[in-house]
C-alpha cells in the first residue's frame, strides 16, 4: 500500500478508471471520490470506483496523502483554490490534464502555500465513451504517463507520483510542460480536430441520404475519437491553442502538397504518399508504442 488515502476529484472515464486500478492494485487504504451532482453518486456506487463519493470536496480531500484531480481543464484552478483548506501538509496533488503549462504554471505555486507538493501528470489514454460507468481498472496498463516536474518540484514527491504510476501498469516519461504540449498538438490533439472535422464534413444533413450508407469501417475507425467529451475537447483546444494552430498550419500544408500532386496526375508521387505513411506506421506499430521509458 503506497498512501493511506487518495482522492480523485472528479470521478469520470479516467478517475473512475484511476480508481478501479488502485483497488484491484491495493495501493492505497481509502479511495475518495468527489462529484459535481448528486446524480452522479450512485453511478460511483455501481461502478465500484471508489470506497466513497461525495459532493462535498473538502470532506474529500480531507487526510488525503494523494489527490488527482480528473476535471476539464478550466475547472483546475478554481477546485485547487477551494481544496486548499483542507488540504493535508506533504501531500502530493497532481492531474491528469492534456495540457500541461498553465496548468504547471497556475497549481504549482497555489498549492505550495499548504505545504503540499503539485507535480502535474498526463497518462495517454482515454476512450470516447464518457463517465464512471465506462471506467476500467486496465486503462492505464501499458499506457505512457508524461510527468512534468519543475525546477521547484519536490524530489520526492515526483519519484513518488512515478512510482505510483509504474504501479498502475504505465510507463512513465519526464518532459518539461512546454515541450509536452508542443508534442501532445501533434500526436493527440491534431488527430480529434481532423476526425471532427471528417465527420462534420461527410456526415453533413445537406448531403444526400445515401452518403451515410457508405461509411463503413474505415471511416468509422478513423473517426472514433470523435464521440469525445465536448466540453473536455473545448478546454484542450483552447488552451493548448497556440500549438495546435501552428500544428494545423503544418498538417494543411501537408495537405495541399499531396493535392498538388493529386492534381498533376504524378503516380509515383502519390504512390509513395501512402508508401510513406504506411512505412512509418507499421515502423512505429512493431517499435515505437512498445517503447521503453524510464
Amino acid at each position: 500500500m503506497q498512501f493511506q488515502k487518495i482522492t480523485i476529484v472528479g470521478v469520470g472515464l479516467l478517475g473512475g478508471s484511476l480508481g478501479l486500478a488502485v483497488k484491484r492494485r491495493k495501493l492505497a487504504g481509502e479511495v475518495a471520490g468527489f462529484v459535481r451532482r448528486a446524480a452522479s453518486l450512485q453511478d460511483c456506487e455501481t461502478a465500484g470506483a471508489v470506497d466513497y463519493a461525495t459532493t462535498d470536496l473538502l470532506a474529500a480531500v480531507a487526510n488525503a496523502d494523494l489527490v488527482i484531480l480528473c476535471t476539464p481543464l478550466a475547472q483546475m484552478r478554481a477546485l485547487a483554490r477551494q481544496l486548499l483548506p483542507a488540504l493535508k501538509r506533504g501531500a502530493i496533488v497532481t492531474d491528469v490534464g492534456s495540457v500541461k503549462a498553465d496548468v504547471v504554471r497556475e497549481l504549482e505555486s497555489l498549492i505550495a502555500k499548504s505545504g503540499a507538493h503539485f507535480v502535474g501528470s498526463h497518462p495517454m489514454a482515454g476512450g470516447e465513451k464518457m463517465g464512471v460507468l465506462a471506467a476500467r481498472a486496465d486503462l492505464y496498463a501499458d499506457a505512457v504517463c508524461v510527468v512534468t516536474p519543475t525546477k521547484k518540484s519536490h524530489a520526492g514527491a515526483v519519484r513518488k507520483l512515478e512510482r505510483f504510476w509504474k504501479s498502475l501498469g504505465a510507463r512513465t516519461l519526464r518532459l518539461d510542460a512546454a515541450q509536452h504540449d508542443l508534442l501532445v498538438s501533434r500526436s493527440s490533439h491534431l488527430p480529434h480536430v481532423v476526425a471532427a472535422t471528417l465527420v462534420n464534413l461527410v456526415l453533413n444533413p445537406a448531403h444526400p441520404e445515401s452518403q451515410v450508407g457508405l461509411c463503413a469501417t474505415g471511416f468509422r475507425d478513423t473517426t472514433r475519437i470523435a464521440s469525445g467529451s465536448p466540453e473536455m475537447w473545448r478546454d484542450i483546444a483552447l488552451a493548448n491553442r497556440k500549438n495546435l494552430v501552428r500544428s494545423l498550419d503544418a498538417f494543411m500544408a501537408e495537405l495541399k502538397k499531396f493535392q498538388a500532386t493529386l492534381k498533376s496526375g504524378d503516380e509515383p508521387a502519390v504512390e509513395k504518399f501512402f508508401a510513406d505513411g504506411k512505412l512509418r506506421r507499421d515502423h512505429w506499430c512493431a517499435n515505437g508504442a512498445a517503447a521503453e521509458y524510464i
